[in-house]
């Protein structure tokens, strides 16, 4: 079968390291990237834009920052080209419909590289919830405590701005993890939060809490910031009516649930901890993203986060920076 041909849009830390896997995955390959700066990230050809590729291809990765996302998912469509998008979807409820209105009428995959999802323990928690083999869960408490210095916000300009990078740490560090929380418990009927800025000089958050009440009397908390020294794995609390479950970089650390043997099996995977640094060492979450996406498109089936479900983690972070108290 023919490799399934990328083309790479960005030429950041994301780009490079999308371009150093698709060069190990088998089935696949890179075609050429789009940069706007002419910077190479991999020894292919370099386009302006899309429409100016003249490659084949079948399709494309957006690397760019999340407030560029849009024009270059549209563009793909418009082409015929099915799009994977790094996080989040988009910044703006505008710019997300744009996109998903532009794939569905091209008849293109759109899917977002939320890669906590390939998570075994995560996939597991996530069946046991849908089966509500824990009891009721009342309490769910997610906290995304890493540290960024000044001199990452100072390494690129749209660090830490409202128009490209869409926020500070809820929609940008803790995007990942707020995923995971809407994909097991859906989204609040009321959000109330509490941002500033602290240690950083940057124009959004650096720290913040929201609290989220679910339509079934669920109690949510979430603590998202890049100001705390030296930086926390990711943590989240499950408390239930058969016990209580707690995550740490999406693997299964604790299992107190009456009656059920604990089925952590996250030794098999590690997710990417980006606690005290945005590097990509650890990549295996986003090839199993890849592997799912280019399956998705030969099986035309939906990818394991399309564009819709990746909306509803967008939404959610503009419903906590609307909400202060």
């Amino acid at each position: 079968m023919q490799d399934f041909r990328f083309v790479l849009v960005g030429s950041g830390n994301m780009a490079a390291m999308y371009a150093r896997v698709l060069a190990a995955l088998p089935g696949m390959s890179l075609a050429a990237t789009v940069s706007r700066s002419g910077r190479a990230v991999a020894d292919v050809p370099i386009a302006p834009s899309l429409e100016a590729v003249d490659t084949p291809f079948d399709g494309v990765i957006v690397a760019t920052p999340n407030g560029l996302h849009a024009p270059y998912a549209v563009a793909a469509a418009r082409l015929g080209k099915h799009v994977l998008t790094e996080k989040v979807l988009e910044v703006t409820h505008a710019a997300m419909d744009a996109m998903i209105a532009a794939c569905r009428a091209a008849d293109v995959k759109l899917a977002v590289a939320f890669q906590r999802r390939t998570s075994p323990d995560n996939r597991t928690l996530k069946a046991l919830l849908e089966r509500h083999a824990l009891g009721r869960v009342f309490g769910a408490d997610l906290t995304v405590k890493y540290y960024r210095d000044q001199a990452y916000y100072d390494s690129a300009p749209y660090r830490g701005s409202r128009a490209l990078d869409g926020g500070g740490p809820f929609m940008q560090q803790a995007a990942h993890s707020l995923d995971i929380y809407g994909w097991f418990f859906g989204l609040p009927e009321r959000v109330a939060s509490a941002c500033g800025t602290f240690c950083h000089s940057i124009e959004s958050e650096d720290h913040g809490a929201a609290l989220l009440r679910h339509a079934d009397g669920m109690i949510g908390t979430v603590v998202a910031s890049t100001a705390c020294k030296p930086g926390f794995p990711v943590r989240l609390e499950i408390h239930a009516e058969r016990g209580t479950v707690i995550l740490e970089n999406d693997a299964i650390t604790h299992w107190l649930v009456d009656g059920l043997a604990n089925p952590a099996a996250s030794g098999d995977m590690i997710i990417h901890d980006g606690a005290t640094s945005a590097k990509v060492a650890d990549t295996a979450g986003h090839e199993a993203i890849l592997r799912d996406f280019v399956q998705a498109v030969r099986e035309n089936r939906a990818p394991l986060v399309p564009g819709e479900e990746a909306r509803r983690t967008t939404d959610l972070v503009l419903r906590i920076y609307a909400s202060p108290i």
